[in-house]
C-alpha cells in the first residue's frame, strides 16, 4: 500500500460509472452535437434499440486509453462537479485518451445498481473499448469514482483482459462492488482518501477489497489525504472527490496506469 499525504496508521482490524453515412449508421456513430452530448460525440448502438453517447477527447500520440464512470445515478449532465469530469483533461495531456461513459438511453433517468453490474453495461462498455481501439491500438483501461466505481469494477470483471488491460477504482461504494473483486484478472488499482466522510465509501473497507481481488495479476492500494469539504460528505465537492487534492491523486494513477500496460 502506498501513502499520500501523513502517514496512515491502521488502529485494529480493518472491515468493512454515402460511405460515411454507413460507417456511422453500421460501426460506431458520428462525431459531433447529439440530443445527450455536446462536443466530441459518438453515438453507439451497443444494444437493440438502445443508444450510447460518449463524449471522446483524444491524446496526441496515445499510449493508453481509458473509459470514465462517474458518480451519482451515472448521467454525466447531473454531475458537472464530478471528479473525474474535473480532470479528465489531465489525462488527455499525459499522452492516455479517454472516453466518457454517460447512462444509455434505456438508462436515461439514471443508472440502477443491477444495470451497472450486469451483462447489458458489460455490453455496452464493451462498445467503447471497440470505439477506442478503432482509435487508436493501445491498452485500455476502466476508471471509476463513487458509484461509478460499481461500473468499472463490473465490467472488468465481465470483460476479457484482451478488451480491457486493468481497473482503477477511486472512493469505491463497496456494497455494490464487493462481489465483482474476486472475478477481475487485470492489474487493478484501488485509490481511496482516508478523509472520506460518505457513508457508503469508508476508507475501513479499501484494504479489505485489495484483499478480495484473488485474481488480479498485480493490485495496490493508493491512500490520499487531505481535501476540502463544500456541503454533502458524498458529493464531488470533498474529500470523497478529492477536491483540492487533485494534483495527489491525477499523477499516481497516470504513472500507475503507465508501468502496468500490457
Amino acid at each position: 500500500m502506498r501513502l499520500l499525504g501523513r502517514p496512515w496508521r491502521r488502529h485494529g482490524p480493518l472491515r468493512l460509472g454515402g460511405a460515411a453515412a454507413i460507417g456511422c449508421s453500421l460501426l460506431l456513430g458520428c462525431i459531433g452535437r447529439t440530443e445527450n452530448c455536446v462536443g466530441n460525440c459518438v453515438e453507439l448502438q451497443p444494444r437493440p434499440g438502445v443508444t450510447e453517447s460518449v463524449q471522446f477527447a483524444a491524446a496526441a500520440s496515445p499510449t493508453a486509453s481509458v473509459v470514465l464512470f462517474v458518480g451519482g445515478d451515472g448521467v454525466v449532465a447531473h454531475v458537472p462537479g464530478n471528479f473525474l469530469l474535473r480532470v479528465r483533461s489531465r489525462f488527455v495531456e499525459q499522452g492516455i485518451s479517454v472516453a466518457l461513459f454517460d447512462a444509455p438511453s434505456d438508462q436515461s433517468a439514471g443508472m440502477s445498481t443491477a444495470y451497472r453490474t450486469g451483462a447489458s453495461q458489460a455490453q455496452d462498455v464493451a462498445a467503447v473499448v471497440r470505439l477506442l481501439k478503432s482509435k487508436a491500438d493501445v491498452p485500455v483501461w476502466l476508471i471509476g469514482t463513487s458509484r461509478g466505481s460499481v461500473s468499472a469494477a463490473s465490467a472488468a470483471a465481465r470483460l476479457s483482459p484482451q478488451q480491457v488491460s486493468g481497473v482503477v477504482l477511486t472512493s469505491t461504494v463497496w456494497s455494490g462492488t464487493s462481489s465483482a473483486l474476486g472475478q477481475i484478472a487485470v492489474p487493478t488499482l484501488i485509490v481511496h482518501n482516508r478523509e472520506d466522510g460518505c457513508s457508503l465509501s469508508r476508507f475501513s473497507g479499501a484494504e479489505a477489497a485489495l484483499a478480495q481481488l484473488t485474481r488480479a495479476p498485480a493490485k495496490e492500494l493508493l491512500a490520499v489525504s487531505g481535501g476540502s469539504l463544500h456541503g454533502n460528505p458524498c458529493d464531488a465537492l470533498s474529500p470523497h472527490g478529492y477536491y483540492q487534492v487533485e494534483d495527489k491523486v491525477v499523477p499516481s494513477i497516470i504513472a500507475w496506469i503507465n508501468s502496468h500496460r500490457q
